[in-house]
């Protein structure tokens, strides 16, 4: 393992290495205290970062003053693909990044970044987003509203905003699915479509249809959410005439069952309001669990299922920028 140092304004030398076992705890740590709007506990990081099939010790690499960790940047490349081959070669990811506050302004997010894009220039990379990582993101992108400086960060390393996602919640306390809704349903059964919850001999189509109809990270979710205990009953879907043309679901990704989605309606098959009834249908599912909320983190705020996830009650609660850098 390599080690390099430097000098931090003549104060107090810098030791930079990757992860080496041992360090978890530390790095959790750091996390929670510098990125205190969104804390992890050591369970999930085990999860979503070390038993990722993608993780590459190298890439995450470590800055320690002494003994103590100061700042952690995480970057990732492509090892196994999300579905067939696809490795998407010219690609890297930087999911998170952090420096103590006590430590900040003083070069060591920049060595550490900088080093992240030698690790993915060094394995063929071209372009490196921040933080559009599947399967394992932690969030689409930087909160700008809670993370001001950790965006002008990304700016001064060159990043640029791709777009701008949203999360979004809904309060389920006292909802009951609308009358509109509840005729819609009836509209559509008596034109042939059904809308049922998944059984096994569903699985196989469901997911092709997550994969082609929208993208790879959907079907993988919906097949390691059952193989890790997620319940069919959790998951609905539409059929026109026997075929499936709609899915809908909770549950699905770390087995958090307010988190909802995905959810998609076959692209043929919209303007007949069938995400409407499938959307109404799982909430509806989800309050009769006892469940008091809904949420996700990612939709087009001005997309079409933006739009109708705001007429369903949904509200924006946090807005995030997809950024991207070209390697040079």
């Amino acid at each position: 393992m390599i080690r390099v140092c430097y000098k931090v304004r003549e104060r107090i030398m810098i030791q930079y290495r990757y992860y080496a076992p041992g360090d978890e705890a530390a790095i959790v740590q750091l996390w929670n205290d510098v990125l205190r709007r969104d804390p992890i506990n050591p369970e999930r990081f085990r999860n979503l970062v070390l038993l990722d099939g993608n993780f590459d010790p190298e890439g995450m690499r470590l800055a320690f003053a002494h003994d103590r960790l100061v700042g952690c940047v995480y970057a990732v490349r492509r090892l196994t693909p999300l579905s067939g081959t696809e490795l998407e070669p010219d690609n890297g990811w930087i999911p998170f990044f952090f420096v103590d506050k006590e430590f900040e302004r003083q070069g060591i997010g920049e060595a550490l970044m900088k080093q992240a894009f030698e690790f993915l220039k060094k394995h063929g990379r071209k372009h490196v987003f921040f933080a559009s990582y599947a399967p394992n993101y932690i969030l689409p992108g930087i909160d700008v509203e809670a993370y001001e400086s950790g965006w002008d960060f990304l700016q001064q390393m060159g990043f640029e905003k791709l777009y701008s996602p949203v999360a979004m919640d809904r309060d389920l306390v006292g909802y009951a699915m609308p009358d509109d809704v509840r005729q819609l349903k009836m509209e559509r059964e008596a034109e042939g479509y059904t809308f049922e919850t998944a059984k096994d001999s569903d699985l196989v189509e469901l997911i092709q249809f997550a994969n082609d109809a929208f993208n790879p990270d959907w079907g993988r979710a919906i097949r390691v959410g059952i193989l890790s205990g997620l319940p069919l009953e959790w998951i609905f879907v539409a059929r026109a005439q026997g075929k499936l043309v709609g899915l809908c679901l909770h549950g699905a990704y770390e087995g958090i069952p307010e988190r909802f989605g995905p959810f998609g309606v076959d692209e043929e098959q919209r303007g007949k309001s069938l995400g409407k009834i499938l959307l109404h249908i799982c909430l509806t599912s989800m309050r009769a669990q006892g469940l008091h909320g809904a949420w996700f983190l990612w939709t087009g705020e001005k997309s079409a299922a933006g739009h109708l996830y705001t007429r369903a009650g949904f509200t924006i609660t946090r807005r995030f920028h997809v950024c991207k850098k070209e390697l040079e």
